[in-house]
């Protein structure tokens, strides 16, 4: 799935599955029963053990289907891991600036961490994609919303604290897309098999932004 391709399904269904800590077992089922559910995009996370060895496996198992990214990349090391295993994207919960252009150079778009309207602009100029907005739970939707009157012409990314109750006023906040992992990648429940379960997730939280 190329660059133009992956951001399109992220404006059209909004969700990015945060995969954080899942057993390299359960990975291609888990990529499965998110699909099934409706989403499109999913980061590894960089801390999961194994992600490069998944990331590079998703994409030549869901490419196509799937825009599959890189999460959790700190510096500019872990960009180039991640996109040499093949990540399409890379989001970071911090700003470097470093990572952010080495991904215009590879042509891999970028959602680096900020959480300040002084980051948030820095992130923008130095050619991120969109900014993610983190730690989002913390800051709620109320700081989300303030963010949108000055800096609305740069597209955010919230990441924390959206559920099937609140996803509807994350979007109507303004935001690009939304980042979720807890929440819809449930550790227990996909290391029980119940992978089901993460597909009716999914779809609910579609169903609630509309």
């Amino acid at each position: 799935m190329n660059r133009e391709q992956g951001l399109a399904l992220i404006e059209k269904t909004r969700i990015i599955a945060i995969v954080r800590g899942v057993e390299d077992a359960h990975m291609d089922n888990l990529a499965k029963a998110l699909y099934d559910g409706g989403i499109r995009a999913m980061e590894v996370t960089m801390n999961t053990p194994g992600a490069l060895d998944m990331i590079r496996r998703l994409q030549d198992q869901m490419g196509e289907q799937m825009y599959i990214g890189a999460g959790t990349v700190i510096d500019l090391d872990d960009a180039k891991k991640a996109i040499a295993a093949g990540a399409s994207y890379l989001v970071t919960p911090n700003l470097d600036e470093d990572v952010i252009r080495y991904g215009v150079e590879q042509g891999v778009p970028v959602f680096p961490g900020a959480m300040t309207p002084t980051e948030i602009v820095k992130a923008w100029k130095a050619g991120a994609t969109a900014v993610k907005i983190f730690p989002g739970a913390s800051l709620g939707i109320g700081y989300l919303k303030e963010l949108q009157g000055p800096l609305n012409h740069i597209p955010m990314v919230a990441v924390g604290g959206v559920n099937e109750d609140n996803i509807r006023q994350f979007i109507e906040a303004g935001c690009y897309g939304l980042g979720i992992g807890g929440s819809l990648v449930n550790l227990k429940e996909i290391h029980s098999g119940n992978y089901a379960w993460v597909t009716e997730k999914a779809k609910r939280l579609l169903e609630r932004m509309v």
